[in-house]
Formats: C-alpha cells, structure tokens, sequence
C-alpha cells in the first residue's frame, strides 16, 4: 500500500468516526445521547442566577425546576417505571428515557439509574436554563422524545434578535425559540409501541390557534416588560419563565365555559325536564386535559336543589358512541398492570376513576397490552376514544331529569360544574401519593332556575 492511500485511508476512518461521534449525540433515536455528556459540561442553575436573577426565581417556582423532584413524578418513577423495568428489561431503555425530559442531563451524563431526589445529585436540577438554552435544532420533521440537539459551551440560544451582548456567553438568535417544536422535543411522546402517550404540541399543530399563529410561549411565557439579565436593556416583551400550565390552579380555572338550561321553565313533579350542557374551551391551544391524559382527570357534574335543600345527583345522557364507556364514571376496577412493578400477583387494580357515577368524563383511555387500562404510558400499547375537548370546541352533553314525586315545590335550582385532577384519586391514595396531587379543583361551573308548581 502506498503512502498517498494510507493516508487517504487514515483519514476517511477520521471522518467516519466524527460523524458516527456526531450521529451518537445527536440521532434522532433516544439512545443516541445516553451517556456522551457529563454533567460538568453544564453550568448550574444558580450560575445563571448571578445575571439572570429574575428568570432563575420564576423557574426556581415552576414545574420546570421540579421535573425530577416533584412528588408524583418521583413515585411514578421508582416505584413503578423502575421497578417495572427490573421485572421486564425489555422496558429499561424506554424508561431510561424518561429522564430524558425529567432531568436531562442526568440522561446525557449517563447517570443512570439517577440518584433519588433526597440525595441531591445534579440530576434535581431538572429542566435547567443550560439544558434549554443549549438547543440548537431539533432532529427530523416532528419533535418528540427529545430529539432536541444540544451543544454545550459558551454559545447560549435565544428567541431575542438584534444587538446583544453578554460579557459571559455568546447569544444567538434562532426561530426554534420563537416556535414551538422546541416545546413538542418533550411535550410529545411516543410510547415503546410507537404509540402517542402525548402530543400536546401536536394537537396544537393540528388546531385553530397554529393558524393564527399564537404559540405556546404566548400562553405559557406571557410577555412582560422586565430586564433579561441585571445589566441589560429592559424590554417591553421579555418572556416570563414562569410555564404555568396543569399544575397552576389559576391557569386550569376557566379554562372551559359552562352554560346549563333547561327545554322547560315550569313544570310539576313526576314531569321529566331535559337540561343541556355546553362545554366550550375557551383558553387551550390544544386539548383539555392533555400532557400525562393517562393521570389527568375531568369530569361534567350536574345536580339539582329544591327549595328544601334536597340534593338530586342528574347523571349524563348517553350518546351511544364506541367506547364510552370509559367516559362515563363507574365503580369499575382499572390499573391492574400496576400488579407488575408491585410484585402483586393477579393484582385486581383500584377504582377507575372515584367520581360520581354516571357523570361525564372528558379524557382518552389508555391500554396495556393486555388490553386493560393503564395509567404507566411506557406500558401503552393502544389508546381509547378521545372524548377531550380540542382547542375551540363545544361539547354538548344533556340530562334527562324526570323530577320525584317528592321534590319540594318551588324554586329549583340546576346546576353544572367541571372539575379536574392531576392524577386519578384511587391511584394517589394506593400509591401514598401526597394529596395535594389528585385534590379536585373547580374548573367553572353554572347554574339555572325552575319553578316547580305542586
């Protein structure tokens, strides 16, 4: 071999190791990143705080800031996900996965299992501003399973174009902060059945508010005027860092409309009145609920007062469709394939869901491959009906009330309220889940009047 080949050869090895070294970081499948970085190749949360002291204390109180710490996540996690892959280690790379939106540099750094909470590793840092403002693209045409590529060192992306410096990084500015597929490389997932266990930025794409043009950083990063660092410019429309979403009562509140009437004013006991419910949303840019739908509940409650104060529970009209069953609450057994990573044999599984019977539940169901409900999304294999309410739709739901002869005359007062819960109640409470995570919250409610004659 001559020394003009050899070398030609040496070098063309060169070449095809960087890429496979570029291909290892930033594929487009998962595994691709587990373990090529170290957590010292990124800066701490409280680092970014010495210049961006108002943007580290709105993330310190969002759910960015506790994705690996948080209560219910951390259960889920080690006591269901973990443990279920120790019995089926088929599952271990897609649970592995999960920290690759929890704690993202605890998966790029390969600390893997990562140390619980209570240790305080790097791994608590959870979403941190380095891990988010290191993005530089997103792999493929569709953001999922954070296919996000990252690029750590002194180059720090942002929304924020036009002259700007920073005595401690580079800044440069790129479209992908202003849209949304940066948001949908996490708020999207595929499940290890190549089944979609979310897809909020999805729904997004796929509803009215992609054609207007507003985002979720309008909804979720509201404009402020504030500075951006302590020594910069103030701005007119700084983005907040405060991502409120499903865990803030007062971004859940309102998000639907609810108005309740009746086909008749005035009637007699004995008659039947039928009552119609519209539910609108009016504040979600994608589904309500969405995110983790196997956990998130909501329900359509709908009860009368008579002048006596006694209380009539209205259940929903059925409409006939194919699965709504699974929107409907009942007193059926779900969950059993939690039996698994709990080391439960023929596990009989706890209540579906623990609200009134007969009420309408607005959600889409998930299964195991046994085709039995499931609330761990690395174990779905197919979904249920979607009965959500999508981005500007009304729901229309009636009740059919055939009035006791009992009811005391006089003013009857109807009315309809909407509640929602992170995470269903009969699995909070095996789980020894703190209760702040699966209290009911009022999302609207509404009333009407009508005069009952003797």
């Amino acid at each position: 071999m001559n020394k003009a080949l050899s070398i030609i050869i040496f070098s063309t090895l060169i070449l095809l190791t960087l890429f496979a070294f570029s291909f290892k970081l930033h594929g487009e499948d998962e595994g691709d990143k587990k373990g090529t970085l170290k957590y010292k190749d990124f800066q701490t949360p409280e680092y970014c705080q010495g210049c961006h002291n108002d943007f580290y204390q709105q993330w310190s109180q969002a759910m960015m800031s506790q994705a690996y710490t948080h209560h219910w996540d951390e259960i889920e996690y080690f006591k269901l996900a973990v443990a279920h892959a120790e019995v089926k280690p088929e599952l271990k790379d897609a649970v592995d996965g999960c920290n690759g939106c929890h704690t993202p540099m605890a998966y790029l750094a390969g600390d893997l299992t990562p140390p619980r909470p209570e240790e305080g590793s790097r791994a608590n840092e959870s979403v941190s501003c380095e891990v988010c403002h290191l993005i530089k693209g997103i792999e493929g045409d569709t953001a999922y399973n954070f296919n996000w590529i990252i690029e750590p060192g002194q180059t720090k992306y942002s929304s924020r174009k036009g002259e700007m410096e920073s005595p401690n990084h580079k800044i440069v500015a790129t479209d992908l902060y202003s849209g949304t597929k940066i948001c949908g490389s996490c708020h999207n997932e595929k499940s290890p059945f190549g089944v979609w266990v979310k897809s909020t930025q999805l729904e997004w794409e796929e509803g009215p508010y992609a054609d207007a043009d507003v985002t979720c950083q309008e909804c979720h990063m509201p404009d402020t005027e504030m500075k951006t660092a302590k020594m910069g410019t103030t701005y007119p429309d700084s983005r907040t860092h405060l991502f409120n979403g499903a865990h803030d009562p007062g971004k859940v509140r309102g998000t639907i409309e609810l108005r309740i009437q009746p086909d008749i004013r005035e009637t007699v006991p004995g008659e039947v009145v039928v009552l119609t419910v519209t539910a609108f949303n009016q504040k979600t840019g994608h589904k309500f609920p969405t995110g983790s739908v196997e956990d998130r509940i909501v329900w359509l409650h709908v009860e009368a007062e008579d002048e006596a104060g006694n209380i009539y529970h209205i259940p929903v009209d059925k409409k006939g469709f194919e699965g709504e069953e699974y929107t409907i609450a009942s007193d059926v057994l779900a969950y059993q394939d939690m039996g698994v990573p709990l080391g439960i044999e023929n596990f009989e599984g706890v209540r579906r869901e623990d609200v009134p019977i007969g009420d309408r539940i607005f959600r889409i169901p998930y299964f195991d491959p046994e085709g039995r409900m499931t609330i761990m999304q690395w174990n779905t294999a197919s979904l249920g009906v979607d009965y959500r309410i999508g981005p500007r739709e009304t729901k229309t739901e009636t009740y059919t009330f055939e009035l006791p002869f009992e009811i005391e005359p006089g003013k009857l007062k109807v009315k309809a309220e909407m509640y929602y819960r992170l995470l269903v109640k009969p699995v909070g409470e095996y789980l020894e889940v703190p209760e702040e995570e699966y209290q009911e919250q009022l999302v609207n409610n509404h009333s009407t009047e009508i005069t009952v004659y003797p």
